[in-house]
């Protein structure tokens, strides 16, 4: 257990009384900072490998960001305003609904009672866990020592290995006047009871889009202020395009290309300044949501006294997720390179098994992360999924290559249920037809795309999922569409 240290130590002469403290071998082979979703499959792996684990969380909640602030909460949100835009369409399929209201309360409840039971799990996962579990904020003193504060209290905890899985924080970027108005962010939008009249959000990303949609479909005039040329970057502008002419059908306002200059409190409301091109433009809202994203949170964790290096403040790991000290290894939103919670879990598996590697003196070639899979998901109305490469990437690449696309509003079932907006599109290299990347925007984008996950993990062609049976009528069939197009160019009879 950690060694625990009298007050009177912890100040000039430290080094030379830890000297004397410090165990003659390490209490734990692996050490890991964070009980997230990366942290809990790192411990969960490395301790049916056998290592003596120790998990250290000193967040003032245990479950991490995607349960407690990110993924679950927002989709709760969400879940309820798409169901609310459904009702609003009632009479298009021959229903009457009346006396229907947005009651944020009861929105609010909902989501706290599924909040409640998903950290319960967690926290249940992390006390029974084969593994140690502690509570306190943790920082190196060297590359086998952590330093754990749980207030005045303070111990020393020992390991052969580290990882370092303490999520990200919400980045401040500077703009005059913003934080003085009260602008609200990620974590203290999603506790608001009220609706706002007038929202401003500032960013493009998926959280500036779901947060911007939700507040749009219950009662908030919306407006998007982007500060690139298209929202939602990470994927292609094709589909950036559809889903801001969804928005703007929703009666979003997206401005795309803006540069913040200065937010005012005014007595009509809160004044963001801005430009666009060579025009000053201005908007007055009541609230703004400031969606600029995160950064990792590595601060406080004093990494340099354990020799790891950073650079300009962020901390870079290789493909077998070790860092510059090949006893520490990072995972998840400390060092993405996408912050979602499948590749978080992956990431702290692999670096648990290197780990134990590790400290066993294991010399064959460490495990490699893999990121041809890799799926992104935006769970806005439409949804939109992608997996592998995109067309832009492909290009990047050097890649040569064909890319097909068949819309959503051509398809029979779509049509039934009334869907107006996406396309599924489809990526073949020309060798051999290999189906390299997708992208999905439409209905049940999330879903659908793991059939395409599916044939990718298989290296399958185009020509494959050509001819592989689809049910009539179902949303699933479209993705053999734009693949007997690619299969008709590249092959054909």
């Amino acid at each position: 257990m950690p060694v625990l240290l009298p007050r009177s130590i912890i100040g000039q002469a430290f080094a030379e009384q830890w000297s004397r403290l410090k165990p003659s071998a390490p209490e734990f082979d692996v050490a890991i900072i964070g009980g997230g979703s990366a942290g809990y499959a790192a411990a969960r792996t490395a301790a049916a490998l056998g290592a003596r684990t120790v998990v250290i969380e000193g967040g003032k909640e245990i479950g991490g960001l995607c349960i407690l602030r990110g993924c679950m909460p927002s989709k709760s949100f969400l879940e309820s305003a798409h169901r609310w835009h459904d009702i609003g369409r009632a009479r298009e399929f021959g229903l009457v609904a009346k006396q229907i209201k947005v009651d944020m309360k009861c929105v609010q409840a909902r989501k706290k009672h599924l909040i409640g039971e998903f950290a319960a799990h967690r926290r249940k996962q992390l006390g029974r866990g084969k593994f140690t579990f502690v509570r306190g904020h943790a920082s190196f003193l060297d590359a086998q020592t952590l330093l754990i504060e749980r207030g005045n209290k303070k111990e020393l905890l020992t390991a052969s290995t580290f990882i370092i899985a303490t999520g990200s924080v919400i980045t401040h970027v500077p703009v005059p006047g913003l934080w003085e108005a009260d602008c609200l962010t990620s974590d203290t939008a999603l506790e608001l009871d009220k609706i706002p009249k007038r929202l401003a959000v500032l960013g493009g990303g998926v959280i500036a889009v779901e947060l911007g949609q939700f507040f749009a479909r219950v009662g908030s005039k919306t407006t998007i202020l982007q500060r690139s040329k298209k929202i939602v970057r990470n994927y292609d502008p094709d589909v950036s395009l559809e889903l801001e002419r969804a928005l703007k059908a929703d009666g979003i306002d997206v401005r795309t290309g803006v540069k913040l200059l200065e937010v005012r409190k005014t007595s009509k409301g809160k004044k963001i300044l801005f430009q666009r091109g060579t025009k000053r433009e201005e908007v007055v809202v009541d609230e703004i949501l400031y969606a600029l994203g995160r950064e990792p949170a590595v601060k406080g964790l004093n990494l340099e006294a354990a020799g790891v290096s950073l650079d300009e403040g962020e901390l870079h790991v290789d493909d077998t997720m070790a860092t510059s000290m090949p006893n520490i290894f990072a995972v998840g939103d400390t060092v993405g390179p996408n912050e979602v919670v499948h590749i978080a879990i992956q990431q702290g598996e692999i670096a648990a098994r290197n780990a134990v590697d590790h400290l066993r003196g294991d010399h064959e070639i460490p495990e490699k992360i893999d990121y041809r899979l890799k799926a992104l998901v935006t769970f806005t109305d439409p949804e939109i999924a992608s997996v592998g490469l995109n067309e832009t990437e492909a290009k990047e690449k050097g890649i040569d290559f064909l890319s097909a696309k068949y819309p959503f509003n051509d398809h029979g079932k779509s049509q039934i249920g009334g869907y107006e907006f996406g396309f599924v599109k489809l990526i073949a290299e020309k060798s051999r037809g290999e189906i390299i990347g997708a992208e999905i925007i439409g209905p049940r984008a999330s879903d659908l795309i793991h059939e395409l996950i599916a044939v990718m993990r298989y290296r399958g062609t185009v020509q494959e999922l050509a001819v592989m049976p689809h049910y009539h009528p179902t949303l699933a069939e479209i993705v053999t569409y734009p693949a007997e197009e690619l299969a008709e160019k590249l092959f054909p009879a």
